[in-house]
């Protein structure tokens, strides 16, 4: 892996003046693998751990640690035993419409605050978190087969900064964690994993006012990192490889608290709802 090359002060400024990149990266996507399930009460710190240890892999300074929600679900306990959900009767009208499960929208719309868009058996909401996303992120593939459904964590950034706090204290690196989702897009095919949790760095790089190679001074390059590395980190990360975390290293971040809610398009400039 190829480091970011040290440049002087001079230097840096001169390329801070003219917009100009102050690294040649190269990044490395480093799986993480699970042999097992995670239950509620484990801990994710010593799962992952105990999977770098076996490949003779440890955290480096330079790190940042992608974890997908499930896990975090799962050791939180935001499992739900779908037999003990009794939907409505708009519910039940609306699942056998669109031949889906009445169980799976009533707990979408008990984890919602506001419904952006149902039709044609989609049904869009904003989750308590402000995710605008299909049925409230709930989930039912990786839990057991469709008996149970999977919540989000009830604060993801609090979650991040849990396993932030714990890394720190285990490896005494203060390793950013980004907890992601996988979401559908308005305007484009596919789904992208998206940041929903973060600690320990911050989730925009703020180029406004920073000049392009040919002079031009930017004014709306806000740069949602924490989206990009949570859609790169999928490329490893995936629901039939049980790998559901992984180390992007070389990334120069900016540390922060962090908190999801700046990468959140306040309604007042949201021009779609």
């Amino acid at each position: 892996m190829t480091k970011p090359r040290h440049v002087s002060k001079k230097t840096e400024g001169k390329q801070r003046r003219h917009g100009l990149n102050q690294f040649h990266l190269e990044l490395s996507l480093i799986p993480i693998p699970l042999a097992h399930e995670i239950s509620p009460g484990d801990s994710i710190v010593d799962k992952l751990l105990q999977s770098l240890e076996q490949q003779n892999l440890t955290f480096e300074s330079d790190d940042i640690l992608v974890v997908k929600h499930k896990i975090v679900s799962k050791a939180e306990g935001r499992i739900v035993d779908l037999t003990r959900i009794k939907p409505s009767a708009h519910s039940i009208a609306w699942a056998k419409k669109y031949k889906l499960d009445a169980r799976v929208i009533e707990l979408a719309l008990r984890e919602s605050r506001a419904v952006i868009r149902r039709k044609n058996g989609v049904l869009i909401t904003e989750t308590r978190h402000g995710f605008i996303c299909a049925n409230s992120g709930v989930d039912v593939s990786n839990v057991d087969g469709g008996r149970h459904a999977l919540l989000l964590p009830v604060d993801p950034d609090r979650s991040a900064r849990q396993l932030h706090l714990e890394l720190k204290r285990r490896t005494k690196i203060a390793i950013p964690v980004l907890v992601t989702d996988t979401f559908g897009r308005p305007w484009r095919e596919g789904l992208v994993d998206f940041c929903i949790g973060i600690a320990g760095m911050k989730p925009l790089r703020d180029d406004r006012g920073r000049r392009d190679p040919h002079g031009y001074t930017l004014h709306a390059s806000l740069e949602a990192v924490a989206d990009e590395l949570a859609a790169a980190a999928s490329l490893v990360c995936g629901k039939l490889n049980r790998t559901p975390a992984c180390i992007i290293r070389g990334f120069p971040y900016e540390s922060s608290r962090g908190r999801t809610g700046d990468l959140l398009r306040p309604p007042v400039k949201d021009l779609f709802r």
